[in-house]
């Protein structure tokens, strides 16, 4: 309780926190984006109450990661090596998410631009998914975002009551924000499109992190904001051109 007054009173530790808040909300933009286009696939009864599980999960899963902080600093440690490179258990947690992350990407993009083959969805079922079958999706990728957020967290900073406060105020921020971008999703066909290529390119970094090739962040980030503003541009032109349509002139 002493350790935790102290650090209330640390103009330094509430400085971290206001960081590491935001660089978790972030990192957390990934995985909603993934729940949000996953979820739409579900029965509209259904959506909402997926969303709400996934995001649910992910917090869990992401404080109990914290409850084990000893472990997660040792997935860093490389336990084979390749081509000269050391491989750790994150390295190959990052990998296996960014080929799934790509994978799933790839077909749903193929699904949208193909417009004859509707018939198969992502993995070969209908194209409406099972409940169980998005959770178990979100469950997976809730595991390789969690990793990558906890490890980030671990190097900000040493005071688990910071983290686990950043990571309860970005899951909560998740939750908020889940349907209205969902719903957003859905009534922007373009928006899917750039959200799965979002999703290509987040895999390809994960996929790149894991053999050893650090891709800055910011970068990232900053494709995907310049790529969001250009589809606004493109969303106000048009809904003119419509008006102007619908008008008559």
């Amino acid at each position: 309780m002493d350790s935790i007054l102290a650090l209330m009173q640390d103009p330094a530790a509430w400085i971290a926190l206001v960081t590491l808040v935001v660089m978790e909300v972030v990192l957390g933009i990934d995985n909603l984006i993934f729940i949000s286009i996953l979820t739409n696939k579900l029965p509209p009864e259904h959506r909402e109450r997926a969303r709400r599980i996934g995001i649910g999960l992910a917090l869990v899963m992401r404080l109990a990661l914290l409850g084990t902080i000893a472990w997660i600093v040792q997935l860093t440690t490389p336990v084979f090596e390749l081509f000269g490179h050391g491989y750790s258990w994150k390295d190959m947690i990052l990998i296996a998410g960014g080929l799934f992350l790509v994978w799933k990407a790839t077909k749903e993009i193929h699904h949208n631009v193909d417009p004859v083959d509707h018939k198969e969805d992502m993995v070969g079922g209908p194209v409406t998914t099972t409940f169980a079958a998005a959770i178990g999706q979100i469950l997976l990728l809730d595991l390789v975002f969690s990793v990558d957020s906890i490890i980030t967290a671990v190097g900000m900073t040493p005071h688990l009551p910071i983290m686990v406060v950043a990571v309860v105020v970005a899951v909560t921020v998740m939750l908020v924000a889940a349907t209205p971008l969902a719903n957003f999703i859905e009534r922007n066909p373009t928006i899917v499109m750039l959200a799965l290529a979002f999703l290509l390119m987040i895999g390809t970094t994960l996929i790149a992190e894991g053999m050893g090739f650090h891709v800055p962040k910011g970068y990232v980030y900053a494709a995907m904001a310049f790529s969001a503003v250009v589809e606004f541009l493109n969303m106000i032109s048009r809904n003119a051109r419509q008006k102007k349509k619908s008008s008559g002139h």
